[in-house]
């Protein structure tokens, strides 16, 4: 299975291909579902299948290529987890990242913030809620700061302002885990 699609493949599954519609689930389908499971989404897997059943439907009006369609698609995704945390309002419920499920394969500086070992719901802890989105859609739903501002509805400089300090805030929370760490000494 290919990591990337192409145009001709968006374009065949336009035309209601059914292995063009496949790839591009196969490739899509786990940064929508680690996006939503990082939200807090109760039933991730379920909002995937209903993105999915937005996105394939909408395919043949879709504009921007590539990144028109994945822009959409996080945006249908952000909009069914905004239903979904209205739903249960009341109770908030944190779900745990699934290394397994995410499939970039480039190693950024949020990566290895999120390498460190603490869960995502820990790392975001103390964050705002804008912080939060910002960073589970540009490190775990890989979105570029142009279409993450277009999902959330904000400037591109907004988005930059929320990232720079989210991530400005888990460095200096890590630096102080650090300095807080006993020292082993060696026993010659």
């Amino acid at each position: 299975m290919a990591k990337t699609l192409t145009e001709d493949v968006l374009r065949a599954a336009a035309a209601g291909e059914p292995g063009a519609l496949r790839k591009i689930y196969n490739v899509l389908a786990p940064s929508i579902l680690a996006y939503l499971t990082g939200k807090g989404c109760e039933d991730p897997e379920g909002l995937t299948q209903d993105v999915f059943l937005t996105v394939f439907g909408k395919l043949d009006t879709l504009t921007g290529g590539l990144s028109g369609m994945r822009t959409f698609a996080f945006s249908v995704a952000h909009a069914r987890m905004v239903d979904d945390a209205r739903r249960r309002e009341r109770q908030p419920v944190l779900a745990q990242f699934h290394p397994s499920a995410d499939v970039r394969s480039t190693v950024s500086a949020e990566e290895t913030v999120l390498e460190s070992g603490a869960g995502v719901a820990e790392l975001l802890e103390g964050l705002t809620p804008r912080q939060q989105e910002v960073l589970l859609l540009r490190v775990v739903g890989d979105q570029s700061i142009e279409e993450s501002a277009r999902i959330m509805g904000c400037s591109v400089g907004a988005v930059k302002q929320l990232q720079s300090r989210a991530l400005k805030i888990l460095k200096e929370r890590l630096e102080q885990e650090r300095k807080e760490e006993p020292v082993h000494e060696q026993i010659a």
